[in-house]
């Protein structure tokens, strides 16, 4: 579905992606890790065609992502931005219908078939109910959601998501992956940046690590999200840690030390036992 060759990008003359190369396969879901200021964001505007590469290629179905027509980028790739706020109270109806637009002519507005579709993809994603509620109202978790449901409602093939899960609970993550997981399974592609390599172990197909404006890792999970690789990625200490055979997860290193067990207090020392305490001088003389 994607293929970078080579890729290089830069802002005025400053190099941000370098020798950029790798490939996305149809109903597999890539997570991209690299820390802040690496290139996650620029290189998902490449693979959207939003900027021109400086070297090498981007392509999107075998073709230049650059040079393809807006409506026929719309008809392979929807776009989930990171937490959503919109300028105007549309409604969360209002905000998937937009994802119509590319099936629509520039004037035209939308048809009974469109609403069907956004309603079925706000229903798709347990919010049907918040249809005709300004997404000025929502909390993060359904705003997101919503724009889930914009991206599945436009009927591409593949869907970039940049960071789309910053900022939810853990109960709107999980359901935000759950949901990215069905997606795959009925053949579409993901690509989604996110700053928590648990998300790669519990999702992902395959994981890129991006550092300095380069991939430095390519391949499934296990074999990359890694102690070496996350601590040298996020220039930290990081244990990646096994529970059993299916679940691994990471945390710094300092939380994997082991700690002396808590001391008993002493049965003899007055706060232990109040019983044993010293009672007033009258009372000890009384």
């Amino acid at each position: 579905m994607f293929a970078a060759e080579n890729l290089a990008f830069g802002y005025n003359g400053t190099p941000v992606l370098r020798r950029v190369s790798f490939r996305v396969q149809a109903g597999k879901l890539v997570c991209l890790l690299g820390p802040n200021g690496c290139g996650k964001t620029t290189l998902l505007r490449l693979m959207l065609g939003l900027l021109a590469p400086s070297g090498g290629r981007m392509l999107v179905g075998g073709r230049p992502a650059r040079s393809m027509p807006r409506r026929e980028m719309a008809g392979r790739v929807a776009y989930v931005p990171q937490l959503h706020q919109p300028p105007f109270a549309y409604t969360a109806l209002e905000m998937v219908l937009m994802g119509r637009t590319g099936s629509t002519s520039f004037f035209g507005r939308p048809s009974s078939q469109d609403r069907d579709a956004a309603l079925a993809a706000l229903h798709r994603f347990a919010i049907g109910h918040l249809a005709h509620v300004p997404v000025t109202r929502l909390s993060g978790g359904q705003r997101q959601l919503t724009m889930l449901a914009r991206a599945l409602a436009q009927q591409a093939k593949a869907l970039v998501l940049d960071e789309p899960i910053n900022g939810l609970d853990f109960g709107h993550q999980a359901k935000f992956l759950a949901i990215l997981e069905e997606l795959c399974a009925e053949g579409k592609s993901c690509v989604m940046s996110t700053h928590f390599p648990d998300h790669a172990l519990w999702v992902a197909d395959q994981v890129l690590l991006l550092h300095e404006g380069a991939v430095v890792a390519d391949g499934p999970p296990r074999a990359v999200v890694t102690r070496e690789n996350l601590s040298r990625l996020y220039e930290a200490d990081i244990s990646v840690v096994s529970l059993n055979e299916a679940i691994r997860v990471c945390i710094p290193d300092r939380m994997n030390r082991s700690r002396p067990a808590p001391v008993a207090p002493d049965a003899a020392s007055p706060s232990a036992n109040p019983d044993a305490r010293p009672r007033p001088k009258e009372q000890l003389h009384g």
